[in-house]
């Protein structure tokens, strides 16, 4: 059944770019987010939750709802650039660099498309949540209102791992959305999608909670893309998992829904519209959203801290059925099986072993992988979180104190995260050094070999496997350190000049590398 559904299924991104492509914040310098939450007396709906039974059992006015929504969702238009082959290099460059660049030149040229989706106002002020594939790579972003107002607005923050960011605008008295409670959804209960599907106007379509705390293997595969790995899902060692719980609901959306709210019959926010399972691409079922629980941690983190601050348990998990449990020898066929505990780890720590089995997890009962990364992924280091344990048929009951990725207690400021990024890893390529006889064969001093080209920086320009660095931004490349230390310098809006040669050829080539 898994395996036809592999076949029958493309996820797709909601960007609708194919050929390209509520909360009150009162602050975020050094003080808490606080949000616009749901109460036990919702301020709008009112009419319906004054019903026998709720909104939820309700299902023949959408009207309220839809009318008090619409106006806080937004659509987001983006403006990107990719590299493309121009070959000839203008004269203006071989006077700066000089002679050494005699002979055939590749200099990228920069083209542009655009792409459209969703956002959702999530404070008066102009805070925006949406999905981090809208905007990711955009060197413009667009937001109109429904009342036909346009705005630049400035990327505040990304998440890949949750597929989440914020973006700004310059205004004031926005509407904003109310928090839900993503917890309290039911199964079968009613939710609204709201969002601009296909570049078309607001639009607003309805259905209802299919599942929970569903797996898809969306980010999984886009971030072992980037990694340049394939089908890593989890890690044995304090490292980025992406976290993916969605909500799924048979309402309808398509491409542009990206980023849009999912809201239950109050009007309140529970989820930020982000996937689509389809063999076309376009709606036949079943859509995803972030539940709202991860979206108010995400964005909270990202305007509070400028980075996400993650908590981890620090164990290799396997997600148990009665088959893996057999095998396992596990004395329970249900839970967490920890293959793993890692060194000076938050699990270690609690005292955790190798053949372990989560149960349950802050009182609830585990089912699976992706649920068990849903709660710790609203958690930071430091946090505490209940954790109840099988150990030989035994039950106990722990606390796990979670650890950042460094395995400290710390808040991971974003200045070391910057760093990170400007890393050799930004680059999507495996390098190696030149050994003492190649560099001597090839007459210099010494260089970086480009092995191999995943996705990454340099995929997006004309470099190819076997290129090797001998200087980049005019300073001598020798080692990867070398290579390192010139990227880390690199400011935001500049990019990396690499000079170099190819193997079977004496002449020198440059490249521009967007950083």
């Amino acid at each position: 059944m898994k395996s036809n559904w592999k076949l029958l299924a493309l996820i797709a991104l909601l960007s609708s770019g194919i050929t390209l492509a509520a909360y009150s914040l009162l602050g975020f310098n050094n003080r808490d987010v606080i949000f616009n939450e749901s109460s036990q007396t919702p301020t709008i709906m009112g009419r319906l939750a004054s019903m026998p039974g709720g909104p939820s059992s309700v299902p023949g006015d959408f009207s309220t709802a839809a009318e008090a929504v619409t106006p806080m969702v937004v659509h987001i238009r983006t403006t990107m650039t990719r590299t493309v082959r121009q070959q000839q290099m203008p004269d203006i460059f071989r006077e700066f660099f000089g002679d050494e660049f005699g002979g055939q030149r590749q200099q990228p040229r920069r083209q542009q498309g655009q792409a459209s989706g969703s956002g959702v106002i999530i404070s008066k002020d102009g805070y925006i949540v949406t999905n981090n594939h809208v905007v990711q790579d955009a060197d413009e972003v667009e937001v109109i209102m429904t009342d036909k107002r346009s705005f630049k607005a400035k990327v505040i923050g990304t998440d890949p791992l949750t597929d989440l960011a914020v973006i700004k605008v310059e205004a004031n008295n926005l509407p904003a959305i109310t928090l839900g409670d993503s917890d309290a959804l039911k199964l079968g209960e009613w939710v609204l999608a709201v969002g601009y599907p296909l570049d078309l106007e607001s639009t607003v379509t309805a259905g209802i909670v299919s599942a929970k705390g569903r797996r898809i293997g969306i980010l999984d595969q886009d971030y072992a893309q980037r990694q340049g790995q394939q089908g890593r899902t989890s890690t044995d060692k304090q490292g980025d998992t992406p976290v993916e719980a969605f909500i799924q609901t048979d309402a309808a959306i398509n491409p542009g829904n990206s980023g849009g709210a999912l809201v239950n019959l109050r009007g309140e926010l529970v989820g930020i519209n982000s996937a689509i399972a389809s063999a076309t691409g376009y709606y036949s079922g079943y859509g995803f959203a972030v539940p709202v629980s991860l979206v108010k941690k995400v964005s909270a983190d990202l305007l509070k801290y400028g980075n996400v601050q993650r908590g981890y348990l620090g164990i290799l998990p396997v997600e148990l059925n009665s088959t893996v449990a057999k095998e396992k020898g596990a004395k329970v066929g249900r839970g967490i099986y920890v293959e793993k505990v890692v060194e000076k780890g938050a699990a270690e720590a609690a005292g955790l072993k190798k053949g372990d089995v989560i149960v349950k997890m802050e009182g609830q009962t585990l089912d699976s992988d992706a649920q068990m990364r849903e709660i710790i992924g609203r958690r930071r280091p430091g946090d505490a979180v209940a954790v109840t344990i099988n150990r030989d048929g035994t039950e106990r009951d722990v606390k796990v104190e979670l650890r950042n990725r460094d395995g400290g207690r710390d808040i991971i400021k974003k200045a070391d995260v910057t760093a990170a990024n400007t890393s050799l890893n930004t680059l999507g390529a495996q390098f190696e050094e030149l050994s003492a006889q190649d560099a001597k064969q090839l007459g210099v001093s010494g260089g970086v070999r480009v092995k191999k080209i995943m996705d990454g920086k340099l995929a997006e320009t004309d470099v190819e496997e076997g290129f090797i660095i001998v200087k980049a931004n005019g300073k001598n490349v020798k080692s990867t350190k070398d290579l390192q230390a010139i990227m880390s310098s690199v400011k935001e809006g500049e990019g990396l000049m690499l000079i170099g040669m190819y193997p079977n050829s004496s002449r020198m080539y440059y490249y521009a590398v967007p950083v």
